[in-house]
């Protein structure tokens, strides 16, 4: 019975977080923060979430018939399958958290505020009011936050948006009336379950349910076109403020003499910015002497740059093409910072680290920069 309970609490929570704002809310935690830290912060704010949860659930079935309470329990699960039927809005928990707070605890109160009336606490509710063990549902709950937590920090860094948000929502949502619906069957009087008023409830489900679907698809539909227009419009904005900012950076010809072109690495950042197009790889001759001194006195706005480019590398939507550019740009400025510079870029994380072991001294302004834009 307790392998029951704990089978059907982890199942169920599995199914209502995947594709659900709080695993994308573990994704953008972990790449601010270590993974160790973003499911530790998941634990905490599930435990309390689901705790108020289970206690709730035990409290009602000491005053209310099981019977009753299991067909409420149906006819929740109905409503969450058709509320899973929509596409969820940015994660804004994240954004009201202060940065007062330690990593843990801002991941805890997000998923805790995140979590608060949701589908997924609700769930804990309903499968505690009958539960024999709620300490294995509460268990059961939080266990399947943290796996669809990692789960969805692993899918985010390994195979991104594959997966697309409307398959899992579809798979989420049938799932959950399958449940609601045999929940119903079996503790709904039978004189409703086999009359009109039977038939006029899987009617009604139905035609809800068709519609949300259909709606679904075209905020899909819609939401797509927009991130690739969104993303046009950036790479643009981009590529002018980078345009001003290798301006800014050039030393110019009281220091170097006649301009050098490609032959400098400013000169084909600035090359790069203009075509936008493949270059073959050239010998920089750009002298160390003058490399130094860009350093010196160039060295923050280099800086500012990189920053810029490394987060419109992050965004998912640019195509190859353009990333392959983007990539030699940041190349460029990383060999202004300090002479060298990183083959592969995966994930500002990954990225930082790469960093701190080639030049420990940048460390902090660029985790600084990051945060502000």
């Amino acid at each position: 019975m307790m392998l029951v309970e704990f089978i059907q609490a982890f199942g169920l929570i599995f199914i209502a977080e995947m594709g659900d704002k709080t695993q994308i809310l573990a994704m953008a935690f972990a790449t601010k923060y270590s993974v160790k830290a973003v499911l530790v912060g998941i634990g905490l704010g599930s435990l309390f979430n689901h705790g108020l949860a289970v206690v709730l659930g035990s409290y009602l079935s000491n005053f209310i018939p099981i019977s009753t309470i299991q067909m409420v329990a149906g006819f929740a699960f109905v409503a969450f399958a058709l509320w899973t039927l929509q596409m969820e809005e940015d994660h804004k928990e994240e954004k009201k958290m202060k940065k007062s707070f330690g990593p843990i605890m801002t991941i805890a109160l997000a998923f805790f505020i995140g979590e608060l009336g949701d589908k997924t606490q609700l769930t804990a509710i309903t499968l505690s009011v009958d539960a024999a063990y709620p300490a294995i549902i509460l268990m059961g709950t939080v266990i399947g936050m943290l796996v669809t937590g990692g789960l969805g920090i692993y899918v985010g860094r390994k195979i991104g948006d594959k997966v697309p948000e409307l398959t899992i929502k579809l798979v989420a949502a049938s799932i959950f009336m399958f449940f609601g619906l045999t929940k119903l069957y079996g503790t709904v009087p039978k004189q409703y379950v086999n009359s009109i008023y039977g038939i006029v409830f899987i009617i009604l489900i139905g035609v809800i349910a068709t519609v949300r679907v259909k709606k679904l698809w075209k905020m899909h539909k819609s939401l797509n076109a927009s991130k690739y227009v969104g993303t046009s419009k950036r790479l643009q904005e981009y590529y002018q403020m980078m345009d001003q900012d290798i301006k800014n950076i050039c030393l110019g010809n009281r220091y170097c003499g006649d301009c050098q072109r490609s032959g400098c690495v400013v000169g084909r950042t600035k090359a790069l910015i203009k075509q936008m197009e493949d270059w073959d790889q050239h010998i920089l001759v750009y002298e160390d002497k003058k490399l130094e001194v860009l350093r010196d006195a160039k060295k923050e706005r280099v800086l500012e740059a990189l920053v810029t480019t490394l987060r419109i590398l992050s965004n998912e939507q640019i195509k190859h093409k353009e990333l392959k550019t983007i990539h030699q740009i940041r190349q460029n400025f990383e060999k202004i910072l300090w002479g060298t510079s990183i083959d592969v870029f995966t994930s500002l994380r990954a990225y930082r680290e790469q960093v701190k072991a080639i030049a420990p001294e940048l460390v902090c302004s660029l985790d600084t920069m990051l945060e502000d834009t």
